[in-house]
């Protein structure tokens, strides 16, 4: 594919939630982890974030429908603790949102630990 990964990672973005809508009809959600050398990593959240049906979400629904978007190349892993599933360090996602999940995390981190 010849697309660099910040141009990738915006048409995914932009996609995510006409793609969603099948996973959160589930009860689930999707949240866009990054890209990296052509490979979307996402997380299947919520109510698909454990289903034993995730790799087939991932890859008949998800990936299928970004591939109908976007190009028919493109390879989209969820992101499951399994080795073969792993993050790359060094994948590419926006900053802005990255300090915004991370605050996020911190905000809700909080709220646990004083009863909210």
């Amino acid at each position: 594919m010849q697309f660099l990964d910040e141009d990738i990672y915006e048409a995914v973005k932009n996609y995510i939630p006409k793609v969603s809508e099948y996973v959160n009809s589930h009860g689930g959600g999707i949240e866009l982890l990054g890209v990296k050398d052509g490979v979307v990593y996402i997380k299947l959240t919520g109510a698909c974030g454990g289903c034993s049906m995730s790799l087939m979400t991932t890859k008949m629904v998800v990936e299928k429908k970004l591939r109908e978007l976007i190009h028919p190349e493109l390879i989209v892993k969820n992101v499951d603790g399994t080795p073969e599933n792993e993050l790359p360090k060094d994948v590419y996602k926006n900053k802005t949102e990255e300090t915004f999940q991370e605050k996020k995390g911190i905000i809700e981190s909080l709220k646990h630990i004083v009863g909210l």
